[in-house]
């Protein structure tokens, strides 16, 4: 059997599977609502998706769709209002944040967050901070527990001498390898991005993304990839989902999404860049206005409606149904700009 077969089967097994999960945030102080119902903000609005095994997968939208809080959940960081997580056969939004701090699930999701220094204990050196889920998660102590920093510290690029340096000590790129090294410290199955180079150079940029690159192919890893930068993605990632105010509105295969949109406000977001020796059909989508307000949205509209220049006035007050414009693409729109298959 051909590596590339055995690679695609490798990632039609799905690491995990969120199903219709949802977080909703009261909003406002609870004594101005006694007598009414408090209004709730629609961050993540029943998303679906599945990660496989070995598999990239990018997270791409607008600033406040919801990108950080679905991760979050992912992570279990934060509770799910409704919905499932399911990893390795168990529904991990079932279980008590308390017990959950002690599951082995907590080791094999492991998550890079987008500022370095922020999530580094200034009063931690680089070995204590890479210590702390070995202690914590694996509980190792001593002669093994130095051995797998440095180990971690190793595949990270992170020289044994900067270990015992202070976040202050170092400069971003060390900070990024730090808080990478972290996170793979504990050998996770899933490794979630958020945004791991926004705060970098592009010449730090270019450098860690090869280091996550030779990471995920020698630990077998999974990636939840999130960024703005949709050139990035369409670079690293093996499939895309494209997030707009809590709904996931387009999902597929990151080439072909970036190639031929199905969704009119996926085709703004890749309009909006320059991708190299990309030729564009037709005339370019703006984007213009403000979105809707993620609280109470009308649950019979779609989210885009206002702003979607195909939109018509069924989009006000029906749902979008789910399309298949390909094998392995599904978007929500009720007048994609790819036919169904």
């Amino acid at each position: 059997m051909n590596a590339p077969l055995i690679e695609a089967e490798a990632r039609a097994t799905p690491v995990l599977v969120a199903s219709s999960l949802s977080k909703r945030f009261p909003v406002g102080r609870p004594r101005l609502f006694a007598r009414a119902r408090r209004p709730l903000l629609h961050a993540v609005d029943r998303v679906s998706l599945a990660i496989g095994a070995g598999e990239t997968v990018g997270l791409v939208g607008e600033s406040g769709c919801g990108k950080t809080t679905l991760t979050r959940m992912l992570a279990r960081l934060i509770d799910p209002t409704e919905g499932r997580i399911l990893f390795g056969g168990e529904d991990l939004a079932a279980i008590p944040a308390a017990r959950f701090a002690r599951h082995p699930a907590r080791a094999a999701i492991q998550m890079v967050f987008q500022d370095a220094e922020g999530s580094i204990n200034p009063r931690f050196t680089a070995f204590e901070a890479i210590a702390a889920p070995l202690r914590r998660l694996r509980g190792l102590r001593g002669a093994a527990l130095a051995a797998s920093v440095e180990r971690a510290a190793e595949r990270c690029g992170l020289p044994k001498a900067l270990l015992g340096r202070f976040p202050h000590q170092l400069s971003g790129g060390q900070k990024a390898r730090v808080g990478i090294a972290r996170a793979i410290a504990t050998e996770p199955k899933l490794l979630i991005l958020d945004e791991p180079t926004s705060a970098l150079d592009v010449s730090v940029q270019v450098v860690i993304l090869h280091l996550l690159a030779e990471l995920r192919r020698a630990l077998g890893m999974s990636y939840l990839f999130v960024s703005h930068d949709l050139n990035v993605v369409r670079l690293i990632c093996d499939r895309v989902a494209v997030m707009y105010l809590g709904r996931i509105v387009e999902e597929g295969p990151a080439e072909a999404v970036f190639r031929s949109p199905a969704h009119p406000y996926t085709r703004a977001l890749v309009d909006s860049i320059a991708i190299p020796g990309q030729k564009r059909a037709g005339a370019r989508i703006r984007l213009t206005g403000d979105p809707q307000s993620p609280i109470d949205p009308d649950p019979e509209a779609c989210r885009f409606h206002g702003r979607c220049p195909r939109g018509e006035a069924l989009c006000g007050r029906a749902a979008p149904p789910e399309v298949s414009p390909a094998p392995g693409r599904r978007a929500l729109c009720h007048f994609p700009l790819l036919e169904p298959a």
